[in-house]
């Protein structure tokens, strides 16, 4: 009963928030949705405690008989093992921490009711999917968090910007969701079962196996972990399927931290760990995802180096973050993967939110050229983004004591060597130079936002040029400004502000979180011999290859911490002792810097393959063939038959005599004409 309790408050929250909002108020809204998600949190916790202490076994609670359909048999069961434990923590500390903070965040929103009843339904959906029991159960709870991840995005909906990022990620997503109802579809077809147990069971058995598919006998496992990865990428954001994830920052801040923390796009790398049994089967699909995960992380950290609005630089954070989970899955290092999941959701729902808190002291200005010198004005937010910037920098000392990043990146690295393959080495030498880019954005942001000459009080001015001219650097060197929510000359005339304490206060927790995840956590998801107890078969845990990351060499070990202080030192250097070698690079390097900021041009390639002949293609089909064709010769050429026979009808109509004789006479010729003719 209790995971029940834990897993539907949400969801109750939800109904009653929602339908009962103009009952409740804002307050009760609040009260109601805040109160259930700390219950929840409560119980998440306590089983997590037990499977931590070795107390919990691998269990099913059935909720109700859902689907019979032939052989096909579908019950509505809550799977709970130490992987669903882990998940559960995660969402529902982040997404009650989220709700707290959505207090203060959004306390001047007109509709904070709609607000709080989609944050809670999101949270439920993502506890429906790591609960699952089997595919389709999964697959449910994977649609409901796109569905509620739509809501929350366009929560704005006034705003053009923020309806368009929704409608952006609801339909990539569809693209990858494809895939993974195509991997579900063939998963029943092999196995004859949607029930995850059943399927993990059987899939040695299929090793070896070949499968039809698209007039091709293709590796079974192979193309059944291919097209469940499909999914993955797109809920996670992987290179290609990634472009929705940077234009998500359009809906409010707490939005954007359960997103990216906790909820959405973490769903990709516990749908592959959660079938690791499955994908383990497939050399080809292993690889396949450790070079996936390897190039969305050098892709995403270094087109971060670039951007400027501070949720942006997080949010590909978040991307890069990603592809080093789904690199250490690939190389057989679930484990790791799983407790970077662990560590990420802390420290990075702490920048966010920090975020938010810059942007709420700072009137709304989200462009980081635009801040300076804050650290004595906020520094409780100050001190929480500093830890959660030492966090995902991997600060830390070997043996003594590390910040959360510091474990849980490290183990990725040294899993990636230590497997020694090709992907596996590749994946070790793309993670170090992302750690170096990693180091390098995180602290441009703390240094441009923190540090410096205050360029919100009047004392450094914008140049006017910079409207006019799109590459024109600033003072700090930056990209250009393509919107501005102050005046022309730069000065924005306010004086920055602490958030309130509803606010301050998830940020402290958070920020405990950051500091000491790691530390206290990393024998349980990384240790052979604790981690193959704690996870107890829920993930296909690989004892040999963590005992071969503590045989790597001292300099593989090292290479995050080294790269790590390249990066701080380059930070520093370029934003606080010489502020003007960042535009002496774009001047020289013009044309990789606006590679970088334009993102590689995805957009602009995905505009033009899809969207442009999509909005083409239309536009023939309704102006040549639904107007055109069916129109004109359809409705509209009906009714220009009828209204050209009532004109010439109305002709006859002229009330004389002689007219209706001669009508009745050519009548009445008509009507011999054809008996005489028949």
């Amino acid at each position: 009963m209790i995971f029940k309790i834990m897993v539907f408050l949400p969801l109750v929250a939800a109904l009653v928030a929602g339908l009962g909002r103009n009952v409740l108020g804002n307050t009760g809204a609040k009260l109601v949705t805040t109160g259930a998600l700390f219950i929840s949190c409560l119980i998440a916790w306590f089983v997590f405690s037990l499977y931590m202490t070795g107390l919990g076994v691998a269990q099913v609670v059935p909720v109700l008989e859902w689907i019979r359909s032939g052989e096909m048999t579908v019950d509505w069961s809550l799977r709970i093992d130490s992987l669903t434990a882990v998940m559960l923590v995660v969402i529902t500390s982040v997404s009650a921490l989220v709700h707290v903070y959505s207090w203060g965040y959004m306390a001047e929103d007109p509709s904070q009711p709609r607000f709080f009843a989609y944050l809670s339904l999101f949270t439920f959906a993502m506890l429906m999917l790591v609960t699952a029991d089997n595919l389709v159960q999964m697959f449910f709870g994977w649609e409901g968090v796109g569905l509620a991840s739509y809501l929350l995005i366009g929560f704005w909906y006034h705003k053009p910007s923020a309806n368009a990022a929704a409608i952006k990620a609801f339909v990539v997503n569809r693209v990858g969701d494809f895939g993974f109802s195509l991997g579900i579809f063939g998963t029943f077809l092999v196995f004859g079962t949607v029930s995850i147990p059943a399927i993990l069971a059987a899939a040695p058995g299929m090793a070896g196996s070949t499968i039809g598919f698209l007039g091709l006998r293709v590796d079974t496992m192979t193309l059944l972990c291919l097209l469940l990865f499909v999914g993955a990428m797109g809920k996670s954001a992987q290179l290609g399927l990634h472009t929705w994830l940077p234009d998500a920052m359009e809906g409010p801040t707490p939005v954007s931290a359960l997103i990216h923390a906790a909820t959405m796009v973490t769903a990709g790398v516990f749908m592959v760990c959660r079938l690791s049994p499955m994908f383990v089967m497939s050399p080809t699909a292993m690889t396949v995802v450790t070079y996936v995960g390897a190039a969305t992380a050098l892709f995403a950290a270094t087109v971060g180096t670039t951007q400027t609005d501070i949720k942006r630089v997080i949010a590909y954070s978040t991307c890069s973050q990603l592809g080093y989970m789904f690199f250490a899955a690939g190389v057989g290092s679930f484990g790791g993967a799983m407790f970077h999941l662990f560590t990420h959701a802390f420290f990075k729902a702490l920048l966010f939110l920090g975020a938010g808190s810059v942007i709420h002291a700072m009137h709304h200005e989200q462009d980081m050229r635009f801040y300076g010198g804050l650290r004595k004005h906020i520094p409780v937010t100050f001190w929480s983004m500093m830890a959660g910037t030492l966090a995902i920098t991997g600060v830390g000392i070997a043996g003594v004591f590390g910040f959360a990043g510091f474990y849980s990146k490290d183990a990725i690295i040294e899993a990636t060597f230590a497997s020694g393959t090709q992907h596996g080495y590749v994946a070790f030498a793309v993670a170090v130079f992302a750690a170096l880019l990693t180091s390098f954005y995180s602290w441009r942001l703390m240094f441009l936002t923190f540090w410096g000459t205050p360029r919100w009080d009047g004392s450094e001015h914008i140049q006017h040029a910079v409207h006019h001219d799109p590459h024109a650097p600033t003072s700090v060197g930056t990209a250009p400004i393509p919107h501005l929510n102050h005046a022309t000359s730069g000065t924005l005339g306010y004086h920055p502000h602490e958030s309130p304490k509803s606010m301050l206060i998830p940020l402290v927790l958070l920020a405990v979180g950051a500091v000491f995840a790691g530390f206290f956590f990393h024998g349980l998801f990384v240790d052979a011999e604790q981690g193959a107890t704690f996870w107890n078969g829920s993930v296909a845990f690989n004892e040999h290859l963590m005992h071969a990351m503590h045989e790597v060499p001292e300099l593989v070990k090292l290479s995050a911490t080294i790269v790590m202080l390249i990066g701080v030192g380059i930070a520093w250097l370029a934003y606080v002792q010489s502020p003007e070698l960042p535009g002496k690079f774009v001047a020289n390097a013009g044309g990789l810097y606006r590679f970088l900021l334009n993102k590689w041009y995805f957009d602009e390639l995905y505009d033009t393959l899809f969207v442009k002949p999509s909005i083409s293609l239309g536009r023939l089909l309704w102006h040549g063939g639904d107007e055109g064709i069916i129109d004109r010769f359809g409705p509209n050429g009906a009714a220009a038959v009828v209204a050209m026979g009532s004109r010439a009808a109305v002709r006859f109509q002229s009330g004389y005599l002689y007219t209706y004789a001669l009508v009745m006479l050519l009548g009445v010729a008509a009507a011999a004409t054809w008996v005489m003719t028949r």
